[in-house]
């Protein structure tokens, strides 16, 4: 990877930001809020890396020489419905409730701009959930925080811990952000 190129980050998401400091690349965070809208008739596999785009259209007139904006949103699909961040505990209840003793697909859109250039794409892990018990529910929901996360679930937490059977694809993936591809991807740009 060229040397001179400097890393945007335009998410306030702790776990990109350590998976990116996980490569050893110096970055910065740069971000402003962004309405998460797509249109409804969009397919669900396509939402996440519309909404990486879209994350990224207010930050690129920022964009300096040498600089890589990226830019993510990941989403979570249970039978064709996209799971977004739960609005209370109680949608995150009933959001886990639905995981349980089910499979789903996480899905990573990542988009990543030059001044002159922007690429986007997304990566699919397919999750597996052991049956749940309500009290293992609640109490996740009570001692984590899943708000702020798609499916209202983290996989690198105790709910991963205890409750994923298996995954079919990128580990990190599920956890926010598809690291292998963003690396091969960022060698590329």
């Amino acid at each position: 990877m060229r040397n001179n190129i400097k890393i945007i980050i335009g998410s306030k998401s702790p776990r990109r930001q350590q998976l990116i400091s996980g490569l050893g690349l110096d970055f910065e965070v740069r971000t402003k809020e962004v309405e998460e809208i797509y249109p409804k008739d969009l397919p669900a596999h396509e939402v996440a890396e519309f909404l990486s785009k879209l994350k990224s259209t207010p930050l690129l007139e920022t964009l300096q020489d040498g600089e890589v904006l990226l830019t993510s949103d990941t989403t979570v699909i249970i039978n064709n419905t996209v799971l977004g961040k739960p609005k209370d505990l109680n949608e995150a209840k009933a959001m886990i409730a639905s995981l349980s003793n089910n499979n789903h697909e996480v899905v990573t859109g990542v988009c990543l701009s030059s001044k002159d250039k922007q690429i986007s794409f997304s990566v699919s892990t397919r999750v597996f959930f052991n049956e749940l018990t309500e009290e293992e529910i609640n109490y996740y929901v009570e001692k984590f925080q899943p708000l702020d996360k798609a499916g209202a679930y983290g996989i690198q937490e105790w709910i991963g811990q205890i409750g994923v059977q298996k995954i079919e694809g990128s580990y990190y993936n599920v956890v926010g952000l598809p690291i292998a591809r963003v690396w091969a991807e960022l060698k590329k740009f």
